[in-house]
């Protein structure tokens, strides 16, 4: 077997936001791949030099893709190497984990239809993991390093280094922003890849809100509009890929809101399945208390907060709270429906910092109309329904001042349906 080997083909200076980098570009025997080393001062000594060894991703690194934290992994450690004043990232040519951009699209699209980051590469006939760590320490030890501080959260790596006598004297977490898009494959690296990360902490970071938590708004809808044939019964609409991504919104939340309507007609969960992640707090706008003893949200997951106004029925009540449930009451407003300012000051104040809002039409319509929406993720199906539409009388209830509008809309198509979000602007708002 051919030993392998690395040649140092060129230097030259290269400039960045972080400072200014030597870059070596380097070739071997083992594959046609031109891996790189961006060094920072003069590293080469008896100390632990802090390394970062960077598997490439086109689509992170250069695209700002969200689905995984690669690009921002890419940034930090620049940042984190700059701010230590000398250290070394290597720039190892090994996407999808060295399965290749190709296949790693292929699974991509795997994942988009239920599976995690690990069963799509191996549906693939691939390994959960195909990375190879040789060449990067025959590089380190052209460069003159043998022990290093090690930027990373895998294991694996720190393994596959010390195995080729690269010593890590210690390992420096490299943490970065979750965001909606990727905390269910972040889980995913911890739970199935033993990634040093602490799960409480893999959840989007939402902008403040002054006494009141962020609010996602998230509904499917048909081609004109409808979210149900009629009031009162359930018609799924979504297809199975659009459906893992409303479970990951409720992952990232900490509650989930819905109207008494919806839990009339579906008698939903409101948990997390189709993806890992922990349960958000089910809350339900529930007016005049008409939330039945036999509803699964309390036979399953977390018991529901129920917003009534104060003049609810003392024996529901009590009935209600007997199986497990909390019953606010709160004053309603001018149409004498709980009033929402209200709600959400409890919910603040009980530690809720992001909420997502699923339905039904009367309650999407409200959040709206008091523009208490942030973002806005609204899943369009390719039918035709002809029955309730999820946004009522929005116009006559602002009289065209407030208006919303998508601020940085993105697109993506899951399975047949479209998915539309953004953060919502209100226009022509005094």
């Amino acid at each position: 077997m051919t030993e392998i080997t690395v040649q140092r083909m060129t230097a030259t200076r290269l400039p960045t936001n972080e400072g200014v980098f030597t870059l070596y570009l380097y070739h071997n025997n083992q594959d046609d791949k031109e891996h790189l080393a961006l060094v920072l001062g003069e590293p080469a000594s008896d100390e632990p030099v802090l390394v970062r060894v960077h598997s490439e991703c086109l689509t992170g690194d250069v695209l700002g893709s969200r689905r995984c934290d690669c690009g921002s992994q890419l940034q930090r450690a620049l940042q984190l190497i700059a701010a230590n004043g000398h250290g070394v990232l290597l720039y190892m040519r090994q996407e999808g984990r060295g399965i290749g951009l190709l296949e790693k699209l292929r699974a991509y699209d795997l994942q988009d239809k239920g599976l995690d980051t690990v069963d799509a590469n191996l549906a693939l006939g691939h390994g959960a993991d195909e990375r190879d760590y040789t060449i990067a320490a025959l590089i380190l030890r052209d460069l003159g390093i043998h022990r290093i501080q090690l930027l990373t959260n895998n294991p694996a790596k720190i393994e596959g280094l010390q195995a080729l006598e690269i010593e890590v004297t210690h390992r420096q977490p490299l943490t970065t922003a979750v965001n909606s898009d990727n905390a269910g494959y972040l889980h995913t690296k911890v739970v199935r890849m033993r990634h040093l990360l602490n799960l409480d902490e893999l959840r989007p970071t939402w902008p403040p809100r002054n006494g009141r938590p962020y609010i996602t708004l998230s509904y499917a809808q048909s081609l004109d509009g409808s979210i149900t044939i009629q009031r009162g019964r359930a018609t799924p609409i979504s297809g199975p890929e659009t459906l893992r991504l409303t479970h990951q919104l409720r992952a990232s939340h900490d509650a989930i809101l819905v109207g008494i309507g919806t839990v009339l007609a579906d008698d939903p969960r409101l948990t997390v399945r189709l993806v890992p992640g922990p349960d958000p707090q089910p809350v339900v706008l529930d007016t005049h208390l008409r939330f039945p003893p036999s509803a699964r949200l309390l036979q399953s997951g977390r018991a529901p907060w129920i917003a009534a106004k104060d003049t609810a029925d003392p024996g529901q009540l009590a009935s209600l709270r007997a199986k497990g449930a909390t019953i606010w009451s709160l004053p309603v407003d001018e149409m004498g429906l709980v009033s929402l300012p209200a709600l959400l000051g409890r919910l603040k104040d009980q530690g809720v910092n992001s909420l997502m809002v699923e339905g039904g039409a009367r309650v999407i319509t409200n959040f709206l109309a008091h523009h208490l929406v942030d973002r806005l993720v609204v899943t369009v199906s390719p039918r035709l329904l002809g029955g309730l539409n999820a946004v009522e009388n929005l116009g006559q209830r602002l009289n065209g001042h407030g208006l919303p509008h998508l601020r940085n809309p993105e697109y993506q198509w899951l399975g047949q349906d479209m998915v539309l979000s953004g953060d919502v602007e209100w226009e022509n708002c005094c």
